[in-house]
């Protein structure tokens, strides 16, 4: 498939000079693999690290806060643990929460199910529209479906957004351009 010169031209640019932004929407949070923790160094299983216990616990009634859970989601997934991850995000106080769809769909696009995961990306975009990651998340199972058609759209969605220059919109771009997606 022939790309459109803008994207063509666009598609061209470092990955690196596009970091932007510092939230869960595709910014700077987004920009680079988790940090590793406790959580994937000494937990097993669906298992999240306490700082105050000093242990790892059982997400379902750990007290946990939704943030440390989902820090703990994205993590586990970037370690190639998917499964591990869904389990946490099961624990996840507020299932309609886009960040919490987005994520229920990139597991399951790591683990291989690319129409579950689009069922939960379009669930996310339509709790919230602007979820510029999910879009992100989505265009790049395309990429790995073969359908650079409904990524391109993605990404033109991203950027009509005001996503232009966000982790989402780049990442997006470069699996587009490359073929090659983010597991974070």
């Amino acid at each position: 498939m022939r790309l459109p010169s803008f994207l063509a031209l666009g598609l061209t640019l470092p990955l690196g000079a596009f970091a932007a932004g510092g939230d869960s929407t595709g910014g700077s949070t987004w920009t680079n693999p988790p940090k590793e923790t406790q959580t994937t160094k000494e937990c097993k299983g669906v298992k999240v690290w306490d700082d105050k216990k000093k242990r790892c616990v059982a997400p379902k009634n750990s007290g946990l806060d939704p943030d440390t859970l989902y820090n703990a989601v994205r993590e586990l997934a970037y370690a190639g643990r998917p499964a591990d991850a869904q389990g946490v995000l099961a624990a996840m106080p507020d299932q309609s929460d886009d960040r919490v769809l987005t994520y229920w769909g990139f597991t399951h696009r790591k683990l291989g199910d690319l129409d579950r995961a689009a069922f939960y990306y379009q669930a996310a975009i339509a709790a919230n529209p602007d979820n510029i990651l999910a879009r992100s998340y989505m265009g790049q199972g395309f990429v790995e479906a073969g359908k650079t058609d409904l990524a391109i759209a993605q990404w033109r969605e991203i950027t009509v957004r005001g996503g232009e220059g966000s982790w989402a919109e780049v990442s997006l771009r470069e699996a587009i351009r490359t073929g090659l997606t983010y597991s974070y």
